[in-house]
Parts: structure tokens; C-alpha cells; sequence
């Protein structure tokens, strides 16, 4: 060391500034390092083009640790007013590559973080509901479909869908190694799972009536309910929609909107504990240190809750809802 300055540390500091990535370099490798664990193609895909056409034109070239608050505040004050979820979206992800660059020592404080909260206006908060039918009429919403000229894979994948409470994408992803005929169960992997537990759903009667119908869509590829557009692949998160939309039952319900009509029917028309109604729909039930305890999945009080689901849905016609016109 000669007069106070430390030549080993100086060394290390200028190493350390020439591998200082730009923002956009940064954010390649934040999300390189987190897509493997994002399900979600399409969240996927928006993650990187949010920052192509908010964040990019503005910090991309930046190195990390040239960028402040003011920086940041320029890409978000033209969209924070106007489009506010893609302003709360921008941020989050900005926020997250800093994150990221402060863990590997790049920067020293978060420039999308709390500190510029003052420079925001608050967002009012707005929890949208996905619109769901009633379940008097996911009956005759049902026959609406068997009905029309969809696909058999999409109709069959839809009334399978309805019959399971499943999301869209199990349903559209299930194949039939996941199927247990012997004892009844549809066992989705916890890769293909939201909360990526493995979950098992009881079949009913009609459920695996539906399966057998379903054999004669076999492809080669292993998945029940392949796509009719593009061989050996599951349909697109697109079809489940446009098959409401060509029947009219869109503005009665999104896809999803099908777990809330059955929820809303166990709760109103049967008995069915709490629990057994939210594991139905591979929701987590209680505090961590519950779930520890209870162990059981009530699969078998669920076959008696879902068989009584199917017998509704596919009751005799003369006892369905008209849907309203």
C-alpha cells in the first residue's frame, strides 16, 4: 500500500466496473435466470416485450449503475396515468433487474424502488372478476356447445374442463398417462400444476365417459384433447375461448368463469366442508403450518362432491336454465 491507496482493491474495483452489464443486459440475464420457472407462455413473451417497448428505448443502453431515480421516473411517468397495469408491470420487472444487479454487486440501491413511490400517484386498487355464468346454467351452456360446430377435441376438452373444475391449461395440456383407470383419478403433475404440487382429481362417471370418447382423437403425441390446427401439439389457450365466442356464451362467461360456477354451486347446494370444496379446485387451504398437519387431499370426499357436479351439468335437459337471450 503507498501514500493510503490500496493497489489490490484498486484492481478489484476497475475488474468490477468493466463487468458492470447495461440494463439490457442485465435484464437478458434476470430473465434467462427466472424463465425456467414461469408455466405461462404468454406471460413469458410480455415479460421481455414490456421492456422492449417501455424500458428499452430509454435505459437499454444505460450501464446499471449509471441509472437514478429520474431515469427510471422518465420511462414510467408517460404510462403511469394512462395504462396503469402495464405502468404496474413495467416497474415490477425494472424493479426485479435491479434486484438482481444489486445481488451480484453491480448497483448499490434500487432505483425503481420505494424511493420513488413520492413521484407516483397511488394506483387505485381494483380487483377485476373473471365473469362467470350462474351455475343454474352451465347445463344448458354445456348442450349450447355439444350443439355447435366446434371440434370434438374442443368440445370435449371444454366439457371436460367443466366437469374437473381444472384450469384451461390442464385440461388442454392432460394426457393419458396422467389418467388412472383403475381407481379413477386424472393425476396432473406438479409441473403442470399453479402451485406446482401434484394434484389428483377424482373422475366421474361422466368424466370418464368423456375419455372414452376421446380415444378416437388419439394422434401419437400422448395428449387427450391434441390440436386440430397443429399436429401432436395441445390447442392454443385461444380455442377454449373462440368456441365461447362462436356459441354466444362468451359475454355469459370466460373459460375460467366455469371454477366459479361450480364453486358457487358447492357452496350453495350441497354440504361439502370448506376444505373439500377449495382442494377441489387445487387451492391451498389453511396456514403453512396447517397444511403440515393435514395431509390428506380428501380425494374420496371429493369423488362424492365431483360425481354430484357431473350429475348436475349433464342432468336431463327438461331440467336445465334456458340460458337468457
Amino acid at each position: 500500500m503507498a501514500e493510503g491507496r490500496d493497489p489490490l482493491a484498486e484492481k478489484r474495483e476497475t475488474k468490477r466496473k468493466a463487468a458492470i452489464p447495461t440494463f439490457r443486459e442485465a435484464a437478458k440475464r434476470t430473465f434467462e435466470a427466472n424463465r425456467p420457472r414461469w408455466r405461462n407462455g404468454k406471460h413469458t413473451v410480455s415479460w421481455w416485450q414490456t421492456l422492449e417497448r417501455h424500458a428499452f428505448p430509454i435505459l437499454g443502453d444505460m450501464p446499471v449503475d449509471r441509472i437514478g431515480r429520474e431515469d427510471v421516473l422518465q420511462v414510467l411517468t408517460p404510462i403511469w396515468s394512462v395504462r396503469m397495469e402495464t405502468a404496474r408491470r413495467v416497474r415490477q420487472r425494472i424493479r426485479t433487474i435491479l434486484r438482481w444487479c444489486m445481488a451480484h454487486g453491480y448497483v448499490e440501491h434500487n432505483a425503481a424502488g420505494e424511493a420513488i413511490d413520492g413521484a407516483l400517484p397511488p394506483m387505485p386498487r381494483l380487483r377485476a372478476h373473471l365473469r362467470a355464468m350462474p351455475y343454474q346454467e352451465v347445463a344448458a351452456a354445456l348442450a349450447t356447445v355439444e350443439a355447435s360446430r366446434a371440434s370434438l377435441a374442443s368440445k370435449l376438452c371444454l366439457r371436460f374442463l367443466v366437469l374437473t373444475a381444472a384450469r384451461s391449461g390442464e385440461a388442454r395440456g392432460a394426457t393419458w398417462d396422467e389418467i388412472d383407470q383403475d381407481t379413477g383419478e386424472w393425476r396432473i403433475p406438479g409441473s403442470r400444476m399453479k402451485a406446482g404440487v401434484e394434484h389428483r382429481v377424482p373422475l366421474s362417471d361422466a368424466a370418464l365417459e368423456l375419455l372414452e370418447q376421446a380415444r378416437v382423437l388419439r394422434d401419437g403425441s400422448g395428449l387427450i384433447f391434441p390440436s386440430s390446427v397443429k399436429a401432436g401439439h395441445p390447442m392454443s389457450d385461444m380455442t377454449l375461448t373462440q368456441v365461447l365466442r362462436k356459441t354466444g356464451l362468451a359475454e355469459r362467461s370466460t373459460v375460467h368463469g366455469f371454477r366459479s360456477a361450480f364453486r358457487d354451486w358447492a357452496a350453495e347446494c350441497t354440504s361439502a366442508p370448506h376444505a373439500v370444496m377449495e382442494l377441489s379446485l387445487a387451492h391451498a387451504v389453511g396456514s403453512s403450518v396447517e397444511q403440515a398437519y393435514a395431509r390428506s387431499d380428501l380425494i374420496e370426499k371429493r369423488r362424492v362432491l365431483m360425481q354430484a357436479w357431473a350429475d348436475f351439468v349433464t342432468g336431463d335437459a327438461s331440467e336445465m336454465l334456458p340460458l337468457p337471450t
